[in-house]
């Protein structure tokens, strides 16, 4: 045994000169000035970390000259200043290590700790950490282009060809230079299944990664050793060379390998994830429906397709809305585990094609395909997509534009038409799956939150489907005690509320029915719609006026008497409208004050122009008779008639908009009377600027045009911009509080018969 001084390291020799020394006195601190806390502070970091180590002797701890000694059996106690045995030499190692690691650990950050505990969690046992297994973490997490397969500076000449080998063959693997990599190769220094990067990947998990030429694959796989299991050939993620495949979507490599080797399909990484659900989640489709093909047997189907992680790859294609993948997948199930799949279909199920309610539902629901269904609305589309379209290129504008416009129109109505019957036709195949697997007592785990999660989203054929199939849903309730229609009040399905048109057998019974505290359901009614609800609709004016329309439609629904019910808390359905209520009123009186305020100052401003203009009219009068000098032309008639509307709809604008401002904004004052107020105040307005401009290019003609025609046309272009400015700015909110409080109502009977 060698030692030095005890305030500096001990040495000690076991057989040859075995060195693990040990520095007592040592602050580490004092010498790593920076906290490894991302890949910024790496190298300033590295640096500092291997003069520490070089310093005291200690480097070989990561890498690789210390090499942990196996531990002996026998446990005689032998002081550390005496020739040891294995025992002993093993808890020197061990001790001498751990100060290492203890170094590394302490200059690192807590987030970076955290990550390096979390890498190595999952290869080693916390027990078996080495300060070379930190070491090498830390690099793969920070040095992305360092090899771990390079070798340091101590290593022998042999080592440093190898590495070098390793270095030249994951490039021109990445080139894909076969004579390059074959001449590697034949030096015999590495092999095809040796790992040339940090994070693991052996030279056939580059080569697939990288793929573009299938002969160039082919003779990697050739070059495999005799003996090696494929499906142990994994990088630092557990990923086989078709895990990878299936990542980057390379199909053609999936099937050589699928070829070659069909057992990958059924191998998991260290997340648990196979081939298949690592292709579907990275949606590679075509490189999914690849790995479909190559199933070939029931046992691998129970491997893939049980469980709650066979479920899982039928919501990951339901989240993308590929409902014909994933009704084409479910053909491979047996049996469902979970309510999962059913959750996904109602909270992406599509709505309907939907213009002019030109595609209204099922008389009962039936297995079609895309091509029935496009068939079903051909009809009403040639009305809105062929001849409207004609008749606008005969006026209008050019043939070949609308035909454009109307495929253009036709592509985007198909897609549409495709996504809502194949999510149609999966909902009804994963109903059958149920209905023929499971026992009518336990058809409640499936669909009960489903159909709830589909009222909320106001997916009502999702629902019809589900109480077709199963009659018993409509029973459905929350863990508050609501029923679906209760609960579509609540969350503002009117779709979904609709449907009490066609429960003749339950109809009356929603009209008296109390929740646990006592709530009708005008009472449920009378409560603040959901911010998700709220944010669809612009304004808060027409969010009030939206809640006013869903409490007297639920009103005019139940019965007299439940109107003035009181519940639990001694409140009436008005009383409970009101407090919900109270700061949205607040906010609809501030977005109807500031809208008035604002268009009432451009009120004002037109009918001053409009007025001192038909006082000094253009080209002034005759001095003798008073006469306006241009009465006798076209242009000039134009100009006075423009004026003279433009100054009436302007004062006319003017009052309406003050008598919003003086208004009382009561709640029911939010249902007709302020909007009204408001569209004739904005339509108004919008008539007297239009014809303003239109009296100002009449002035330009009378003045400047001197008789020319031609200059007409540019007078005409300048007066449609100032137009389709207030058009395209204004008009949207006119056609909103339009739409709101005189359009069509969003209740209403749905054509569906499947409660008969």
């Amino acid at each position: 045994m060698a030692s030095s001084s005890s305030n500096e390291y001990v040495t000690v020799e076991v057989g040859e000169e075995y060195t693990y020394p040990y520095p007592s006195n040592l602050s580490a601190a004092s010498f790593i000035s920076v906290k490894l806390s991302g890949k910024d502070e790496y190298r300033m970091w590295k640096t500092q970390m291997v003069c520490l180590l070089k310093s005291h002797d200690m480097f070989g701890f990561i890498d690789g000259t210390f090499v942990r000694p196996a531990e002996a059996s026998s446990s005689s106690s032998v002081s550390g200043k005496e020739k040891v045995g294995g025992h002993q030499t093993h808890w020197l190692w061990t001790r001498s290590d751990a100060l290492v690691k203890g170094w590394i650990l302490g200059s690192l950050s807590k987030e970076t700790f955290g990550y390096v505990l979390e890498g190595l969690t999952g290869k080693l046992h916390q027990e078996d950490f080495s300060a070379k297994d930190v070491w090498d973490e830390l690099q793969i997490l920070y040095a992305p282009h360092a090899s771990p397969q390079l070798p340091v500076v101590e290593g022998t000449e042999e080592d440093q060809e190898r590495a070098s080998d390793l270095v030249k063959l994951n490039n021109d693997i990445q080139h894909e230079i076969w004579s390059w990599v074959e001449h590697i190769l034949n030096v015999g220094r590495v092999t095809v299944i040796d790992k040339i990067t940090n994070n693991g990947n052996t030279a056939l998990h580059v080569a697939v990664g990288t793929y573009k030429d299938r002969e160039f694959l082919e003779n990697l796989l050739e070059r495999i050793p005799e003996n090696t299991q494929l499906m142990d050939l994994r990088n630092s993620d557990g990923s086989t060379l078709l895990h990878v495949a299936a990542i980057i979507g390379n199909t053609e490599a999936a099937d050589i390998l699928m070829a070659r080797y069909p057992d990958l399909l059924l191998t998991e990484d260290n997340e648990g994830q196979t081939p298949l659900a690592l292709a579907l989640s990275n949606m590679h489709k075509e490189t999914a429906r690849h790995l479909l093909e190559h199933i070939n047997s029931d046992t691998q189907k129970d491997a893939l397709f049980s469980g709650t992680t066979g479920d899982d790859l039928l919501v990951t294609l339901i989240s993308s809305k590929d409902f014909c993948f994933a009704q084409d997948l479910l053909g491979h199930y047996k049996t469902l585990h979970t309510d999962a799949v059913l959750m996904a279909i109602a909270k992406n199920f599509p709505s309907k094609v939907n213009l002019y309610e030109i595609y209204e539902g099922y008389s009962a629901p039936s297995c079609t395909t895309c091509c029935d269904a496009l068939a079903d609305i051909c009809a009403p589309w040639i009305l809105s997509y062929i001849i409207v379209p004609l008749l606008l290129a005969i006026l209008v504008i050019p043939v070949f534009f609308v035909f454009m416009l109307g495929m253009l129109v036709w592509v985007f109505i198909k897609e549409r038409v495709e996504t809502h019957e194949g999510a149609v036709n999966l909902l009804l195949g994963v109903s059958s799956l149920i209905k023929e697997n499971k026992h009518p007592s336990s058809y409640h785990h499936y669909y009960t939150n489903p159909i709830l999660e589909a009222t909320r989203q106001n997916a009502y054929e999702f629902i019809q489907i589900i109480i077709w199939n199963f009659p018993n849903a409509i029973l459905s309730a929350t863990e508050d005690g609501h029923n679906i229609i209760q609960y579509a009040v609540l969350n503002r399905s009117e779709n979904v509320y609709n449907l009490l048109y066609q429960m003749s057998e339950h109809r009356n019974i929603y009209r008296t029915i109390r929740d646990s505290h006592g709530n009708n359901l005008l009472h449920l009614a009378a409560r603040l719609a959901p911010n998700n609800k709220l944010n669809l609709i612009s304004g808060a004016a027409l969010q009030i006026q939206r809640e006013l329309q869903w409490f007297k439609e639920v009103e005019r629904f139940i019965c007299p008497l439940s109107i003035t019910q009181k519940n639990s808390f001694n409140e009436t359905p008005q009383t409970v409208f009101t407090r919900e209520h109270k700061d949205l009123v607040v906010e609809g009186e501030k977005w109807m004050k500031s809208t008035a305020e604002s268009y009432t100052i451009t009120a004002a401003l037109i009918i001053t122009i409009v007025f001192a203009a038909a006082i000094t009219v253009p080209g002034g009068s005759d001095q003798s008779n008073g006469i306006p000098i241009f009465t006798n032309r076209t242009a000039f008639t134009v100009f006075a008639i423009s004026d003279a509307i433009s100054l009436f709809s302007a004062v006319t604008s003017l009052l309406m908009f003050l008598s919003i401002l003086t208004a009382r904004f009561a709640e029911q004052d939010f249902l007709y009377k302020l909007p009204r107020k408001l569209i004739i105040g904005l339509s108004t307005l919008f008539i007297s600027t239009t014809a303003m401009i239109v009296a100002f290019a009449a002035t330009l003609y009378l003045v400047f045009g001197q008789s020319n025609s031609r200059i007409l046309i540019p007078i005409a272009v300048l007066t449609c911009l100032p137009i389709t400015s207030f058009v395209t700015l204004q008009f949207p909110l006119v056609l909103d509080l339009m739409s709101a409080t005189y359009g069509p109502s969003i209740f209403g009977k749905q054509d569906i018969y499947l409660f008969y």
